[in-house]
């Protein structure tokens, strides 16, 4: 490959020419004068502006971050190597070893698609959201598609969006210490990726409460809660939240259902409006 196309914006512009609109989910739209997705499509595939998407083809703008690289890159399915290649030409290491996943790996994808209906989300180990189902966004109050970059560790600790969405089994301490305990876990195995320990130094500047807990030292994985759902489409619900890690990566896939009874019905009413023709024109 020439040199020349091996800037951010040519890969881009070459990546996005080859996509195929039917491969995304995008409607045909009419006749189409240029191949490919258009600049706007995949801006809203990425979550980012069109405005954005040019620039950065344009090579107006050369380093946009990690998450949005892995947006991107998720948007325009992109191989392994690919991604690899865009985030070098974006000046970001690439995913790997010791550093913090940010797309969803080829077996989350698989079991994403498989238990598709349940509520389910991907995330990377710094709980960013990578990806999250339509009866996940509708249970817990996010837009959907999800935007990149939504975090729940800040999402709880500095937006107080978690507490009003829903409360743990034992109150939102037990929560918190489990978000923390899990970080610190997943601070050993990323002590050199500047991305893992950048977002932990913010946390700790923007959360007394983060700090205070980070100070305490616990360090356990996140494995499973119970929360109650205060949902404004069927009423509280309590379900089980348990964590699949993945094989092979940091990042983890998050799955919430529950037993036979009242809240089961009320997870099938939701499910049954996600399928409903409110899903169908989003």
């Amino acid at each position: 490959m020439p040199a020349e196309i091996q800037t951010l914006g040519s890969l881009l512009r070459t990546w996005r020419e080859r996509m195929d609109p039917g491969d995304a989910g995008v409607a045909g739209g009419g006749r189409r004068r240029a191949k490919g997705l258009r600049r706007e499509e995949l801006a809203a595939l990425a979550g980012v502006s069109a405005d954005y998407v040019v620039r950065l083809e344009q090579g107006r703008f050369r380093t946009p971050s990690a998450q949005v690289v892995a947006a991107l890159a998720r948007a325009l399915r992109l191989s392994g190597s690919e991604t690899d290649l865009l985030f070098r030409a974006a000046d970001h290491l690439p995913p790997g070893p010791g550093t913090l996943a940010v797309e969803v790996p080829a077996a989350a994808r698989r079991i994403v698609s498989r238990v598709a209906s349940q509520p389910l989300a991907v995330f990377a180990a710094d709980w960013t959201l990578l990806h999250a189902n339509r009866m996940l966004c509708d249970l817990f109050d996010l837009p959907f598609p999800a935007g990149s970059g939504e975090n729940l560790v800040r999402r709880t600790f500095v937006e107080g969006v978690s507490a009003r969405v829903a409360t743990p089994r034992g109150g939102d301490a037990v929560f918190e210490r489990a978000l923390v305990a899990d970080l610190r876990l997943s601070a050993t195995e990323l002590r050199e990726d500047p991305a893992f320990q950048s977002f932990l130094a913010a946390m700790r500047a923007d959360s007394p409460r983060f700090a205070e807990l980070w100070d305490e030292g616990s360090a356990a994985p996140h494995s499973a809660m119970v929360k109650t759902v205060h949902n404004r489409y069927v009423g509280d619900l309590t379900v089980d939240c348990d964590t699949l890690m993945v094989a092979g990566s940091n990042v983890r896939i998050i799955v919430c259902s529950a037993p036979p009874g009242p809240d089961a019905d009320k997870l099938e009413a939701l499910r049954a409006r996600v399928a409903g023709p409110v899903a169908a024109t989003a």
